[in-house]
């Protein structure tokens, strides 16, 4: 949940080149304190190139990512207060989590060894990082396994471990690419409530996912992202609107005189009827405003003495919304424009800050987040 609106990150047109490909082209947006960003898009359309980005794993040809040093001070922001990743990376390391799609931790390790391990790459005292660690395996249900060795875990409990090492310092931004990749559907809507709980107690979460549904029902802003551009961010509920996206009605009804029940609607309602058509026996109408349309629809109908078998309301998804943006929206004549030989030439070396070896993912256990123990 967006608290106050303070932006914590700010993207701005920053630009990837793996090549001869654009694989981000000037993409720009702002992260608030609090909020649970989604983002998403096809496969290669630059999503885990973008997560990399905003940790500092992957070096920008072009544009600034600068994040809010006062997101541990809690002072008031001002665009002074914002610092580039790259030329801080010891600050921003305190204060963000990271999961990418491969699993991070060491085989070979135990569980309790690999949070011990991750938590020692924070520089936080022993006790403090076994107190994190035990809480973590308590809340994730990986307790019973502590002494087992990583590589012997199920996919899941894998999963568990990899978000447990991104949570050991207790980080204000929780960063997380396909966290529920290859779950089945309950271990799934763990890590989805999970998450809820997380961002709940004030952790701001960034996550690319292909559950579009689950995105949907999570998140408080979503980002499109297709051919290395953002077409469109926004509430999920203003991504559907920016199609026209209207709501479903399905009437049944006996003995079915449809056509004589439209004709009897007053012409302010009928006007917000979209469109309709008669399929399987019922009446499938589309509208923007459901609860008008189908209180006149019942009332007429009981006019009329139609017996009333069933009335099902469908609102319009993301899904639907991603296909229509994705596909409305033409490619960037330049997201794929080879770079001239030109641009190489003059091309500055760039020292890029040492990649963490190891990044995290897991499913986490939905059960209440009590506060951990962070180093002041």
């Amino acid at each position: 949940m967006i608290t106050n609106g303070e932006k914590i990150y700010k993207v701005e047109n920053i630009t990837k080149i793996f090549g001869n490909h654009y694989i981000l082209k000037d993409v720009s947006f702002n992260v608030y304190k609090g909020e649970i960003l989604g983002i998403i898009g096809s496969s290669g359309s630059g999503k885990s190139t973008l997560l990399n980005a905003l940790v500092g794993f992957l070096k920008v040809e072009r544009g600034s990512i600068k994040f809010q040093n006062t997101a541990i001070l809690n002072k008031t922001s001002d665009d002074r207060s914002f610092r580039s990743i790259y030329k801080n990376q010891k600050e921003l390391k305190r204060i963000y989590g990271f999961a990418a799609q491969a699993p991070s931790f060491y085989p070979n390790l135990t569980v309790m060894e690999n949070l011990l391990y991750f938590g020692s790459l924070y520089d936080l005292p022993i006790e403090l990082i076994k107190s994190n660690a035990n809480y973590l395996l308590d809340l994730v249900g990986l307790s019973q396994s502590q002494h087992v060795l990583a590589k012997n875990l199920s996919g899941g409990m894998q999963r568990r471990l990899d978000i447990s090492c991104s949570l050991i310092h207790d980080p204000k931004i929780l960063i997380l690419d396909e966290p529920t990749a290859d779950l089945d559907l309950v271990l799934s809507n763990k890590i989805w409530n999970f998450l809820r709980i997380i961002n709940q107690r004030g952790t701001t979460i960034i996550l690319a996912s292909h559950h579009l549904t689950d995105m949907e029902n999570l998140c408080d802003r979503i980002a499109i992202i297709k051919d290395g551009n953002i077409v469109s961010i926004g509430k999920p509920e203003e991504l559907k609107k920016k199609k026209n996206l209207e709501d479903v009605i399905h009437f049944k009804s006996t003995p079915g005189n449809y056509k004589k029940i439209l004709s009897e609607l007053d012409k302010d309602v009928a006007k917000e009827i979209k469109k309709y058509k008669f399929m399987d026996k019922t009446l499938v109408i589309h509208t923007n405003k459901p609860s008008l349309v189908i209180h006149n629809i019942l009332k007429e109908s009981d006019k009329l003495n139609e017996e009333l078998i069933d009335v099902e309301f469908i609102k319009p998804s993301l899904d639907q919304a991603f296909i229509m943006i994705s596909e409305g929206e033409p490619q960037d004549a330049k997201s794929t424009k080879a770079v001239s030989k030109k641009k190489k030439k003059h091309k500055k070396k760039h020292h890029y800050p040492k990649k963490n070896k190891k990044t995290k993912e897991a499913a986490l256990m939905a059960e209440p987040v009590k506060k951990l123990q962070f180093l002041k």
